[in-house]
């Protein structure tokens, strides 16, 4: 592995601000690793032609020569994930529908980052349209884990999780409806935020029903995802959820002697998990202890089968309206993996009495965690319940012994966060005795992102994950 690659994201920034090192020798440093290891794992696909990468290199690095700035990413790859919209670059949603397909405009989170003076090299794999965590499509094909390239990354960005634990990128991007930014974090070993609901603004055709999916930020140290969180983040009004409250100019570094933990496990038995990940779960509790943190069982004071229920609900009403256009003409029909197919045909069994039923559901969830959050600062789950499996298995039909009734029902740990809309961090906790990675979610109150991630940090400084790394 070469120096420029091995730089966490910040370091990298500040030697290209100081010009100790060009951006075409960024560049370079990127392209060589992405030819040595994108061939084995495919996290990056749509990649951009290499001179014109160059090109945009040496631009940057001749506005550097004349005091030009443009922001901390300036020269830095980046690779937006494949439901991304990006102006001039291949989007394809994972999709044959949309194999050609090259948007006009950047997405918002895009046009943040490339106004902070990121390189757009390409975009990174993802499940057709970001459905399922697991990475495979039929566009591209599947994406190996980091630790094993014979396992699943997860997803819906796992190619984005794959990268960056592989060096191929500094930092990346991700969206989370169903824990597309958690559950590919903890399977390669990185970090991953999902951000409190309009934290990152998004301008979808649909302005005020969407608040399950998000976009947020994945990088190997907490420092680095802070970063680009702060990029991505902030109220805009093409986005009239977005959230106008801003994260604050506290560092990360903070005492957390007086903070108490709740440890939500299995939801009282709820949920079943593959052995070994509660007790990794508990080592890394423990651990939390020594840095003076109370951690204590915790009831969530909620049905988790009404949580699950609800979560069906919503979720294909949302799926069901957006990808409808594809399932209505046969022939695109045709062309659709049967999970999308099933998400189109529930919604439309689905009437406007069970919407509302799902939403009240969903407004007494969101007053229970308030509940738990009067005598909690931060709630724990596992940020999956299987560890990375075989990348030809399209998902988990059993757990534990337990039959998983629909193809998404296996992370079902991740819906919490996403119903409350409460920010939740993946942290790296370990690996199972095969080697494959596990991570753990901390979950905070109702816009208190930057709480977690002052967690999220002093874990990293006390936990030697970070420091591991899957190839030389």
């Amino acid at each position: 592995m070469t120096e420029v690659v091995a730089l966490d994201a910040l370091s990298l920034s500040r030697a290209i601000r100081l010009r100790q090192i060009s951006c075409r020798e960024v560049m370079r440093a990127y392209l060589d690793r992405i030819s040595s290891l994108n061939p084995v794992f495919n996290a990056i696909v749509s990649l951009e032609p290499e001179d014109r990468l160059l090109e945009q290199a040496d631009r940057h690095d001749a506005l550097l020569a004349r005091g030009e700035y443009l922001g901390w990413m300036h020269g830095m790859p980046q690779a937006p994930k494949d439901v991304a919209m990006t102006r001039g670059i291949r989007t394809t949603f994972g999709s044959p529908l949309l194999k050609n397909f090259v948007p006009q405009e950047d997405s918002l989170a895009v046009a943040r980052v490339r106004a902070a003076g990121a390189i757009l090299i390409g975009k990174t794999n993802v499940p057709e349209f970001a459905l399922g965590s697991q990475t495979y499509n039929k566009v591209f094909g599947a994406t190996g884990n980091a630790w094993n390239d014979l396992k699943t990354a997860g997803g819906s960005s796992g190619g984005a999780a794959a990268a960056l634990a592989l060096r191929m990128l500094p930092v990346a991007d991700g969206s989370d409806m169903m824990g597309s930014l958690r559950n590919p974090a903890a399977f390669n070993n990185v970090y991953g935020l999902r951000p409190s609901r309009g934290r990152v603004p998004s301008a979808l055709p649909d302005l005020f029903c969407q608040q399950l999916a998000t976009d947020g930020p994945m990088a190997r140290h907490v420092a680095d995802l802070a970063m680009l969180l702060r990029t991505q983040s902030g109220f805009d009004q093409r986005a009239p959820l977005s959230s106008r409250s801003g994260l604050g100019d506290e560092g990360l570094e903070r005492d957390f002697g007086a903070c108490r933990i709740g440890w939500l496990g299995d939801l009282q038995g709820h949920l079943p998990f593959e052995a070994g990940i509660l007790s990794l779960c508990e080592d890394a509790l423990k651990n939390l202890s020594l840095l003076g943190l109370e951690v204590e069982s915790a009831k969530l004071g909620f049905s988790p089968a009404r949580m699950w229920e609800s979560w069906g609900v919503w979720r294909q009403l949302l799926l069901g309206g957006s990808l409808s256009i594809h399932y209505d003409d046969p022939v695109r029909r045709a062309h659709l993996k049967p999970e999308v197919c099933w998400e189109i045909e529930q919604s439309r069994t689905t009437s406007a009495a069970a919407l509302y039923r799902a939403s009240i559901a969903r407004s007494d969830l969101y007053r229970a965690v308030l509940d738990l959050f009067e005598n909690f600062d931060f709630l724990v789950l596992p940020s999956a319940q299987v560890f990375p499996f075989d990348i030809a298995t399209h998902w988990p039909a059993r757990i534990a012994g337990r039959a998983m009734d629909t193809y998404h029902r296996w992370m079902e740990v991740t819906v919490l966060p996403t119903l409350t809309g409460c920010p939740a961090l993946n942290i790296p906790i370990g690996f199972n005795p095969e080697g494959l990675p596990m991570g753990m979610q901390i979950i905070g109150k109702p816009d208190a992102d930057w709480q977690v991630l002052q967690l999220g940090h002093a874990w990293e400084q006390a936990s030697p994950w970070s420091a591991m790394s899957p190839q030389s």
